[in-house]
């Protein structure tokens, strides 16, 4: 079945309000319609009960219950949404896996940390001096010092006060990552472009705008630009995924040059050993190591914990060493004059070596993505006590070997290492190496994870290979592909010089990237004085685009291969979103009417057979075209439908508890509801179809519940007024109190009148006598439900793609005919990790024209 679409599908609102003084009690206004479906008047969110008794109230009516023109103004108990009964308990904040530890357990997490978080910079001496010193020669001892001086301050600005003591704060709820920040502005701004947001949402954030002040009504205005600019929501997309692609091509680099670095240390001790004997023997490091990542963050950080450790304790031990034998004077080097004397000297020698500076900064990136292991607490106290002091006495060790030696400056860390631990060292710098790959690919792993939740990457299968921390994940595919990538960029590009300078070209996109959402998280979010921002902004983002100019005029060497990479990879996720998009606004607009399904009746023009049938769609407000394919395709349909949509929203963790969402399609006597299904980006859909269908029913049993409780106290309010005079027109006073014929001030409150039409329909007269008993009405319902679950329940999967008309540009249907239409029959169904026997399953397909 082809259904003609229009590329934006579009959902109708309408807004109005009332203004009023009201107790510090939570009620809520409602229209009742014809179908006893409510529309909210939702307060605005005054948390805090600070603002006094003035406050405005909005309604909001979805695009289904727009055609009702039959209304009446009630006001009930206590405010229950019931699209999100169980939305208002979903925390702010969830309790972190890592909280209360024992101390065992805190020097367990340090280990592991060791291992997983900062395996990457930690490995930084064997190679920084060696392209440094490769892309500038030394030609005096003073450059020596200018260059150790250059290398301490870039590990102090970047990854110390960056990083470590700024960006890791900007954790979305113990998430790290490019994606995490994108969230987190999605959570307080509506940027993101799918548009299936609901109001219930936003009750999830952890982060509220309490406090009036200079920089509150500068955040509200970056976040109206945000929300009304869909070139600046694009932007905002296109540096997410710019930074993203980037950090995927780090994880290909960061492995050939951890590996082949570390080998090269063979030509010190052996020096028979050609470049093609490291070659051959990185590539068989990389095999080994990307066949062991399956066993898990877990697992592997464990065994690879005190391995760095005891690299760490080299490296410090080495430089001590050499500091004591060589020349201590190198410690001059933290007067930062020293760096203006080194450009002074070698102007046009000192900024090309900075694509080789940059390297000692490598892994900052990695440690802020592979913050979802582990708390942000042991991360920065195990930098700074451990990690910082090792890295900076392993280079100055370094620096003073060099000076009292005039050795080979490209071989500097296994050149400085005493006659009688060089094999040791080796053994131990090579673990190291291999630890130091596994950290990037264990980052990429939670990208991918992230972006392919908010929709920007294509579905993968997922394995979380820790039953006690859920972010701990591996991704075949992934994996297998980096191992592929790393292996062809070994064997294409031998040059330490030339891998180097790949690497910065990936590090450095990431980097700016974050500094720019970061900056946007302090204006929107933390809401800091402007001057601290423009501080942030113009050190760092001034200072990477520096070190980028200097790996830019090195593109040429081959270090190009990374960026067409981080480019392809680049596109896949625009495609991917832009089609994802597309359909989703498709479905949208030819979603079916309301008053089809009034017109055909409770019997939906067909048998209803006994059973629940849970039709799977994607979108979160309308009847999906696709039920209307079922009923002309189906013989029966089953006697409760239920729209199940699989949502996942910006944020971590949604609790099981608050994972369903329900609200009522039509009247009772249809028997049709919709449900969210919500999950955050973190969250771990362990769940087969049974336990699914258990917690579904469960949900819906108390969301029709809710909603019997609410309806007795309407009724409760009902009878108490006094209805006289005309009920066309009717007011409603700010202490509940409704009010007929007039129009006036009650209690000094301004009271408007709203107009209904008189009206009687079959439905109404269905309602009065449902509310009659309404103790027997919920019964009856429950009973129905009971029934249908007894009888079965059946998944009806609808399957919508996409095709560009015939009319659309040549890059569209390419686009969509052929590329996303690769990448969509090739990734993993929405469903798939429901796990529901075939026996269950209805499939029905529909294509859309865009």
């Amino acid at each position: 079945m082809t259904e003609e679409g229009s590329e934006k599908g579009s959902t109708s609102k309408t807004n109005g309000g009332l203004s009023s003084m009201d107790s510090m009690e939570s009620h809520r206004w409602v229209f009742q319609d014809e179908d006893n479906s409510e529309i909210d008047f939702h307060d605005n969110d005054d948390d805090d009960g600070d603002s006094g008794d003035d406050f405005t109230l909005h309604h909001e009516i979805d695009s289904e219950d727009e055609d009702s023109l039959y209304q009446k103004l009630i006001r009930t108990g206590p405010k229950i949404d019931s699209f999100g009964v169980e939305a208002l308990e979903v925390p702010g904040a969830h309790r972190s896996d890592f909280e209360d530890a024992s101390f065992g357990k805190n020097l367990f997490l340090v280990c592991q940390t060791l291992g997983v978080v900062f395996g990457d910079v930690g490995i930084s001496p064997l190679y920084t001096f060696s392209v440094m010193f490769s892309r500038a020669p030394v030609e005096r001892n003073e450059d020596i010092i200018g260059a150790l001086s250059l290398v301490l301050y870039t590990i102090i600005l970047i990854p110390l006060i960056k990083y470590i003591l700024i960006v890791l704060l900007a954790n979305d709820d113990g998430e790290g990552g490019t994606f995490a920040l994108y969230s987190l502005i999605c959570r307080h701004a509506k940027v993101s472009l799918l548009p299936n947001q609901l109001a219930s949402d936003t009750r999830i954030s952890s982060f509220r705008l309490k406090v009036p002040s200079a920089e509150l009504e500068r955040s509200l205005k970056i976040k109206e630009y945000l929300e009304t600019s869909l070139a600046l929501k694009k932007l905002v997309l296109v540096l997410v995924l710019a930074g993203t692609s980037m950090v995927i091509a780090d994880g290909v680099v960061t492995p050939a040059m951890s590996v082949i670095s570390a080998v090269r240390g063979l030509k010190v001790g052996v020096p028979t050993v050609e470049q093609d004997h490291v070659v051959m023997i990185s590539v068989a490091y990389l095999v080994i190591l990307f066949s062991v990542q399956k066993y898990g963050t877990s697992k592997m950080g464990l065994v690879i914990g005190p391995a760095l450790f005891l690299w760490f304790c080299s490296l410090g031990g080495i430089g001590i060493y050499n500091l004591v034998k060589h020349d201590c004077s190198v410690v001059k080097a933290f007067n930062p004059i020293h760096i203006y004397y080194y450009f002074k000297r070698n102007t046009y020698k000192a900024w090309y070596s900075l694509g080789g500076c940059l390297l000692c900064a490598t892994g900052s990136e990695a440690m802020f993505a592979d913050l979802c292991y582990f708390p942000v607490r042991t991360i920065q106290l195990t930098f700074v006590f451990l990690v910082l002091p090792c890295l900076m006495l392993g280079y100055m060790g370094q620096a003073a070997y060099l000076l009292d030696n005039f050795g080979d400056p490209t071989q500097a860390f296994f050149s400085s290492i005493p006659d009688g631990a060089f094999w040791p060292v080796f053994l131990i710098a090579n673990i190291a190496a291999l630890i130091a790959s596994r950290t990037m690919t264990t980052a990429t792993f939670s990208c991918i994870k992230q972006s392919t939740a908010l929709g920007c990457f294509p579905r993968l299968k997922i394995v979380h290979t820790s039953r006690k921390f859920m972010g701990q994940i591996y991704i075949p595919a992934i994996n297998w592909f980096l191992m592929a990538s790393a292996v062809l960029l070994v064997c294409t590009i031998a040059s330490t010089n030339e891998i180097g300078n790949a690497y910065g070209i990936a590090e450095l996109g990431v980097m700016m990237m974050t500094t720019f959402l970061v900056t946007l998280v302090m204006l929107l979010i933390w809401q800091l004085n402007i001057i601290i921002v423009i501080l942030f902004s113009f050190i760092f983002l001034g200072l990477e685009l520096l070190f980028f100019s200097s790996v830019l005029s090195g593109i040429g060497d081959g270090s190009w291969i990374i960026l067409v990479f981080a480019i392809v990879i680049f596109l896949i996720m625009y495609i991917w979103n832009y089609g994802s998009k597309l359909k989703y606004e498709t479905e949208v607009k030819k979603k079916m009417s309301m008053d089809v399904l009034r017109e055909l009746g409770c019997n939906l023009g067909t048998v209803r057979a006994p059973g629940i049938g849970l039709l799977y769609n994607e979108l979160v407000k309308g009847v999906p075209a696709i039920f209307g394919h079922f009923l002309t395709t189906l013989p029966a349909v089953h006697s409760m439908i239920i729209f199940v949509c699989i949502k996942y929203v910006p944020v971590p963790v949604v609790p099981q508890k608050e994972r369903f969402l329900f609200r009522r399609v039509c009247s009772k006597s249809y028997h049709i509801f919709r449900c969210i299904a919500r999950y955050g980006y973190k969250d771990v859909r362990k769940e087969n179809h049974q336990i699914f269908e258990q917690l579904l029913i469960e949900s819906l049993e108390k969301f029709i519940r809710r909603e019997a409780q609410e309806r007795s106290l309407e009724s409760d309010g009902d009878d108490n007024s006094d209805f006289e005079d005309d009920p066309s027109q009717v007011l409603v006073g700010p202490n509940g109190s409704v009010y007929f014929g007039i129009t006036e001030t009650v209690n000094g409150a301004n009271i408007q009148p709203i107009i209904f039409p008189e009206a009687s329909t079959s439905h109404e007269t269905e309602n009065v006598c449902t509310n009659s008993d309404p103790e027997q009405s919920l019964e009856n319902e429950l009973a129905f439900l009971h029934k249908a679950k007894e009888s079965g329940v059946v998944y009806l999967l609808g399957h919508g793609d996409i095709r560009a008309k015939k009319e659309s540009w040549f890059i569209k249907k390419l686009i969509i005919n052929y590329f996303y239409a690769f990448m969509r029959k090739n990734s993993r169904r929405g469903t798939a990790t429901l796990n529901a026997p075939r026996t269950h399953l209805i499939k029905v397909s529909m294509t859309y024209m865009v």
